[in-house]
């Protein structure tokens, strides 16, 4: 029996419903699945194209490691990255400094990816593969029109929450 999560950019009211990976990614569902619900500021990724995103606290131990991962998602992967302090806590991010981003514990980022064409690479640190734990089944259109709108007028205000369905 597969099971799903909701994701949801709460300012803009706009919803998409994912199937959890579990037989390519069964450490990091349980991690992200025993870790929700999760809401963190939304932001839309700056390097990797069309990826909208949250930091929250880093998910309890053990931590998942890397599994069925990706530096190219396709439209519909949600993706989970685990990053230590040193590695996201760059001023050039834009992040305020109340964030996740600047947490002396590191942070998690889980990622939607709703367009073509994208390609996980960060200036810094190069190469910044994620684990694909879930693919978007239901609304990942209504998604993309708001996760392009994030880009056109901005990410102020916009909460992102992922949640058990």
């Amino acid at each position: 029996m597969s099971r799903y999560i909701t994701i949801t950019l709460d300012k803009r009211g706009v919803s998409c419903r994912a199937r959890l990976l579990e037989d390519e990614a069964p450490r990091t569902c349980r991690a992200v699945w025993d870790a929700l619900p999760q809401s963190g500021a939304a932001y839309h990724a700056k390097y990797a194209r069309n990826e909208i995103y949250t930091l929250v606290p880093p998910l309890p131990e053990p931590k998942p490691g890397r599994e069925n991962p990706t530096v190219t998602p396709i439209p519909g992967d949600v993706c989970y990255f685990g990053f230590e302090p040193w590695e996201i806590g760059n001023p050039a991010y834009g992040y305020d400094a109340d964030s996740e981003a600047h947490s002396d514990r590191g942070a998690t980022d889980l990622a939607i990816f709703y367009g073509r064409n994208n390609l996980l690479i960060n200036g810094d640190a190069g190469w910044v593969p994620g684990n694909v734990f879930a693919t978007i089944e239901e609304g990942l259109d209504t998604m993309a029109e708001a996760a392009q709108d994030m880009w056109l007028r901005g990410v102020e205000g916009e909460t992102m929450t992922y949640a058990r369905a």
